[in-house]
């Protein structure tokens, strides 16, 4: 499926299946795009999970690596151990992110994307580790013909945008999610999307509605259901000339398949 120019997917993780669970989901969907969950296929000596990708007749837009100590619960615990942040875990990390570069590479694909952890610059020596750790993986991402895509939401765009034309790396660009604007309570993630337009490769269908409580989470809704604006969303993606692709992806909620299929019908006839 296609929204106007832009070829539409699922984000695996949102499935919480394995490779042949996502296969069959996508063929009930009648999507033929994914944006890929990478590190069962990382941990898996076999090689049998990356074996049974490959054997898909699917599109991988991104692959996309988490790690296993982050924790979600609340803006507090994430701000802690949130991507390349926790010292203790940073040589593992390393590791399961090398191995992603790589099984990235064998699959062909171009973008690999993650969340970074909370970049804050107020810190001298936390900010200079997190552009040191960065800059490293983005080199390691270079060398084996792969873009390192980092994650929205957990600084404003101004912020991110500095970010990014401080390391001013060719290898790094944006996988933009508009619902972690809202849910960090980050910022208008339209306004977001101009600020950070040059960066943008790939982009997630997500929404959200804003929380009432400073220093607590937003709530992720389906798509249509939030504060993004499906229309105004995809109006600035024509604006600032988006040509990548997108993938829906959903957190929450005990009907994800669903919501991700509800979303497509909203695309579907917002994108005539």
């Amino acid at each position: 499926m296609n929204c106007r120019n832009w070829p539409v997917g699922v984000c695996s993780w949102s499935l919480r299946t394995d490779v042949q669970g996502v296969a069959q989901a996508m063929k009930e969907l009648g999507l033929r795009h994914v944006h890929l969950g990478i590190r069962p296929a990382v941990e898996d000596s076999s090689g049998k999970v990356l074996d049974t990708i490959k054997a898909q007749k699917w599109t991988i837009t991104s692959t996309m690596i988490d790690f296993p100590q982050e924790d979600y619960s609340t803006l507090d615990s994430i701000k802690v151990t949130g991507g390349v942040v926790p010292d203790a875990q940073w040589q593992q990390n390393h590791n399961l992110f090398l191995g992603a570069v790589i099984a990235t590479a064998k699959l062909g694909v171009k973008y690999l994307s993650m969340h970074a952890g909370f970049i804050d610059e107020n810190n001298k020596a936390y900010a200079e580790k997190i552009y040191a750790r960065i800059r490293d993986l983005a080199n390691i991402a270079a060398d084996n013909g792969v873009i390192l895509l980092l994650e929205t939401g957990q600084e404003n765009a101004k912020e991110l945008r500095h970010f990014l034309e401080t390391l001013n790396h060719k290898s790094v660009g944006v996988n933009f999610d508009p619902a972690n604007m809202i849910l960090y309570d980050k910022g208008d993630p339209i306004e977001a999307v101009r600020v950070l337009s040059p960066w943008i490769r790939h982009l997630h269908v997500k929404d959200a509605t804003r929380t009432k409580k400073p220093g607590t989470w937003g709530a992720e809704v389906p798509w249509g259901d939030g504060e993004v604006g499906v229309k105004r969303f995809l109006e600035i993606l024509v604006e600032v000339g988006f040509d990548g692709a997108m993938a829906i992806e959903r957190e929450a909620g005990d009907n994800r398949q669903g919501d991700i299929k509800l979303a497509l019908e909203r695309l579907t006839a917002a994108c005539k």
